[in-house]
């Protein structure tokens, strides 16, 4: 289990811990080659920080300081291993690229990057999508078990079993650290591209803890899209992805009030809204347009819904037709509980709420949603314009209990609260 630090000079250890954690992993990984040791090692170093900081004074770089104190750690270990004694020349040559990157290979088709590397190794086919895309949270998103189980919306327990038996899976095939080249990295695609959505999700609107943005994950997201983009220009999902986080990215600026609320779509000042982002976005939206060989696949799809909403100046000028009609697209190429809902949610802003309200009570009986508290929130907004107002209120109050991230929970029962108002 990943230390949570809760103290430190003027609360840096955490914010460390948030920010850095999955690169010290990374680096680590590069010389240990073993994600579950490096994960460990990582630990190893914040613990050390945790002593050290609050005694000696935060380093100027504490990124760099858990880096070198993780990476001088796994030489350590792997000189103390026999097993490992062969690849002691091979760690030289990884100490030395890290402060002299034009001494790699000149190889056109890699990418110096030890995020990416760690993300296709999490993603190897030898694990499943759901022991993938779990791994990858952790070790890159660095977020907790539970933060997992509630983007997944299952049980922890089973996130926890996921992870734990996705790194002894790859430790035991002895899985190379690195980013795979022709069919391997075909085949790796669409888990990566999952993977990046969900980091980039929970940095968007976390599922859990005090604060309704972690801006980082969405940072390391958006980069890692930018990277593939770069490496795949003939992949239409890879820049239906990145066109998708360029829009969501767009928005960030506006998402929260002065005291860190969350605004919603509709009150949102939309001359906070980064346009220079919104053009890039439109930017690989064309690019996949450009490149796609038959119907677009879903990142591009909702990437197009995206769009609708970046190209409205004001929430009055959406165009709330095209995208209940690209949401029945998307359900129809990945047929989804999740895509249903905010199908309907489109439909009721084209058709009215009482259209909409159909397709939501028949979403009730849903396993996947029984817990999930946007399910109660939509149901709560559409009984809310029909004048429903009591029933309103229960559904609001219920999604407030349902939600795991206070900021989110406070808005819902304000507009429990303020129901029929």
């Amino acid at each position: 289990m990943t230390p949570q630090p809760t103290a430190g000079p003027d609360g840096a250890v955490e914010t460390v811990f948030r920010m850095e954690f999955p690169r010290v992993v990374a680096a680590v990984a590069r010389i240990v080659r073993d994600v579950g040791i490096a994960e460990e090692l990582a630990q190893d170093a914040l613990v050390a920080a945790l002593e050290r900081w609050p005694r000696d004074g935060v380093p100027d770089n504490p990124g760099a300081w858990l880096t070198a104190t993780a990476r001088h750690r796994a030489v350590d270990l792997v000189r103390r291993r026999e097993t490992y004694a062969r690849k002691l020349a091979g760690i030289g040559r990884d100490q030395a690229t890290a402060t002299a990157p034009s001494e790699e290979p000149a190889d056109p088709d890699d990418i110096d990057d030890d995020l990416l590397r760690l993300v296709f190794t999490a993603c190897h086919p030898v694990l499943s999508a759901e022991a993938r895309t779990s791994l990858t949270l952790r070790l890159l998103g660095g977020l907790t078990t539970a933060e997992i189980a509630r983007a997944f919306l299952v049980p922890e327990t089973t996130v926890a079993q996921r992870i734990v038996r996705a790194k002894r899976t790859l430790a035991r095939k002895n899985v190379a650290f690195e980013v795979p080249y022709g069919p391997d990295r075909d085949a790796r695609l669409g888990s990566v591209l999952d993977v990046i959505y969900l980091i980039f999700n929970e940095g968007y609107a976390a599922t859990a803890g005090d604060d309704w943005l972690r801006p980082a994950l969405c940072e390391d997201a958006l980069r890692l899209a930018r990277v593939l983009s770069g490496l795949m220009p003939k992949e239409p999902e890879v820049h239906g992805l990145t066109a998708l986080l360029e829009f969501q990215a767009s928005r960030t600026a506006a998402r929260t009030g002065p005291d860190g609320e969350p605004v919603l779509l509709a009150d949102q000042n939309r001359s906070r809204w980064n346009r220079m982002l919104i053009a890039r976005g439109a930017t690989a939206l064309a690019r996949a347009d450009a490149v796609a060989p038959g119907p677009p696949g879903p990142y591009v799809l909702q990437a197009a819904i995206a769009a609708c909403h970046a190209h409205a100046y004001r929430y009055e000028e959406t165009d709330w037709h095209r995208i209940a009609a690209l949401y029945g697209l998307l359900a129809a190429r990945t047929p989804s509980p999740v895509v249903e809902l905010n199908r309907a949610v489109a439909v009721s802003m084209a058709d009215g709420p009482e259209a909409a309200l159909a397709l939501v009570d028949a979403l009730s009986t849903e396993p996947a949603l029984r817990d999930y508290h946007l399910l109660p929130s939509v149901r709560g907004d559409l009984l809310s314009r029909l004048g429903r107002t009591k029933e309103a209120r229960e559904e609001f109050t219920r999604a407030a209990d349902l939600a795991g991230n206070a900021r989110e929970r406070e808005m819902l029962r304000r507009r429990a609260e303020g129901a029929g108002r």
